[in-house]
């Protein structure tokens, strides 16, 4: 049922959504020389990597760290207003309908992170398809700013938050049918368009209880 909701709601979103990919793909060409999308190698199911589509944000060959953090300079002006609304990775329902992701699931991690700093319990969480959002997804809109310091991004990345954020995911994993899966696309939802106009949002306080099992994070319990 989770992959034929996958391709329907996919195939739908594609469909409704096709104006905004045109103009995206319009906007991304004009504003910076090179390929419109960019496909980045992440780490799937079972350890197997596959390339995740996206439209790109930043400037060809630009090099660096695969962390990006607030203000990098490598991201153009239009690179940074489609990061912030998540229009840059619209073209990954394209890796739903391959098979390779599914609309909720962990978020799939570049394999230099996976080989360096997975434990075993992080490795738990590609016991099933990646996602283009999940409650640790959430977890990281809403903190990354905040956790990611911009002189070392990627060693910020991975001792401040990456084990809070794969905590998160591992504790939905006991937990997730098709119902939650819902839930948290609404929520998704509401992170992204809520918190600019100062919505409170935060992942299901059950997750972030159940997470500190692994991370040695104090979420915090129910407001």
């Amino acid at each position: 049922m989770k992959r034929a909701a996958d391709i329907v709601f996919s195939l739908v979103l594609l469909l409704l959504l096709s104006p905004v990919l045109l103009l995206t793909a319009i906007g991304v060409r004009l504003c910076s020389s090179g390929p419109i999308f960019y496909r980045a190698e992440r780490v799937g199911r079972g350890g197997i990597n596959f390339e995740m589509y996206k439209f790109r944000t930043m400037h060809v060959n630009a090099g660096g760290p695969v962390i990006t953090s607030h203000g990098d300079n490598r991201i153009f002006p239009l690179g940074s207003f489609l990061r912030k609304v998540k229009i840059d990775e619209l073209p990954q329902f394209y890796n739903v309908l391959k098979g390779d992701i599914s609309v909720v699931g962990p978020r799939p991690e570049d394999p230099k992170i996976v080989n360096e700093h997975y434990n075993t319990w992080m490795m738990e969480t590609l016991c099933v398809r990646p996602g283009i959002t999940s409650p640790g997804a959430v977890y990281y809109y809403l903190h990354g700013e905040e956790l990611v310091d911009p002189s070392d991004p990627e060693r910020s990345y991975v001792e401040r938050l990456l084990p809070a954020k794969l905590a998160v995911e591992r504790a939905y994993l006991d937990r997730a049918s098709f119902v939650s899966d819902l839930k948290v696309v609404v929520l998704t939802a509401m992170a992204i368009f809520g918190t600019p106009i100062g919505l409170q949002v935060k992942p299901d306080s059950r997750d972030l209880i159940a997470a500190e099992r692994w991370a040695q994070v104090k979420f915090g319990g129910p407001e």
